[in-house]
């Protein structure tokens, strides 16, 4: 359930990305509070949960919602959680931040042998891993907006055919941020809008894992949330673009939960999905044994 479900419930005109007047991740529709000016300008931004309209600026959610759809502020905030919809007990204006160009930290160049060692561990082939994710490296500087990105894998994320953020991984396995995401105000689209993957060689049935290493065990077929926390943006997108989708996460309570969220969102929206058992995570499973699920699964 989402905010598009409650609009579509009570009946308000709304559009999502692609129109002219929504972003990824925002659905907009008319601004009950700037009346007389038309158009979709009052955007719902679902990942934060939060009402922002280009004309007027920022407005709490539960007056707003109440505007929309003619209803009493205490009677949306009794109905509102039934839709997914979270509000703060203090809500702060948010403003969305300006944007900086996209680019991958300085230093960042073809991987070497200290980046193909580290795939090695991992049970990977190195040369075809980065020919087919075009994966990157740092060596021992590599910086971007005074984050320190060194030694590590850079992994481009691409969506239509071009790169809009990235990841990367520490190879060092001294660091303590295994994983560092390239900043939300220099990404061209925020990677929890998007899924990790290839998706010209996505067909009817898609593996969905948690973490880009897992999509590299399972291969071309698969794609990635980036965690086990998916967005309902993600959720949309898995819906368009898959008929059947296996959920193959993390054997860990957290990720279990997860995924059987993920699997009856998917069922609510019409998609034939299913919760996959492993052992431990995708990415740490021998190549043979992978092959031979997905070879099942699809």
């Amino acid at each position: 359930m989402d905010i598009m479900q409650l609009y579509h419930d009570y009946g308000v005109d709304f559009v999502t990305e692609g129109h002219k007047h929504s972003r990824p991740g925002w659905v907009n529709t008319s601004c009950p509070w700037c009346t007389g000016n038309p158009g979709y300008h009052l955007g719902y931004e679902e990942e934060g949960n939060y009402y922002y309209c280009w004309r007027c600026g920022w407005h709490a959610v539960v007056p707003t919602i109440a505007k929309l759809v003619n209803l009493s502020e205490p009677k949306v905030r009794s109905m509102i959680h039934t839709y997914g919809i979270v509000v703060p007990k203090v809500e702060k204006k948010i403003v969305p931040h300006s944007k900086k160009d996209f680019r991958f930290p300085s230093g960042t160049s073809t991987m070497g042998t200290i980046h193909d060692l580290y795939l090695m561990l991992r049970k990977f082939d190195p040369d075809e891993i980065k020919q087919t994710w075009n994966l990157m490296g740092t060596g021992p500087v590599a910086v971007m907006d005074r984050i320190d990105f060194k030694f590590r894998i850079i992994i481009p994320i691409a969506w239509d055919g071009r790169d809009v953020s990235f990841t990367s991984r520490d190879i060092t396995g001294k660091s303590e941020l295994r994983y560092i995401t390239c900043p939300k105000d220099r990404e061209i689209i925020n990677h929890k809008y998007i899924l990790y993957g290839q998706q010209e060689h996505w067909g009817h049935t898609g593996i969905c894992v948690e973490g880009p290493t897992d999509t590299w065990r399972m291969g071309v077929c698969s794609f990635a949330v980036f965690g086990i926390k998916y967005t309902a943006v993600q959720l949309r997108t898995i819906a368009k673009n898959f008929k059947r989708v296996a959920v193959c996460f993390d054997d860990d309570p957290q990720a279990i939960f997860q995924a059987n969220n993920l699997v009856a969102e998917l069922r609510f929206r019409g998609v034939d999905a299913f919760r996959v058992d492993i052992t431990g995570d995708p990415g740490s499973m021998k190549q043979e044994e992978a092959n031979y699920l997905v070879k099942q699964l699809l």
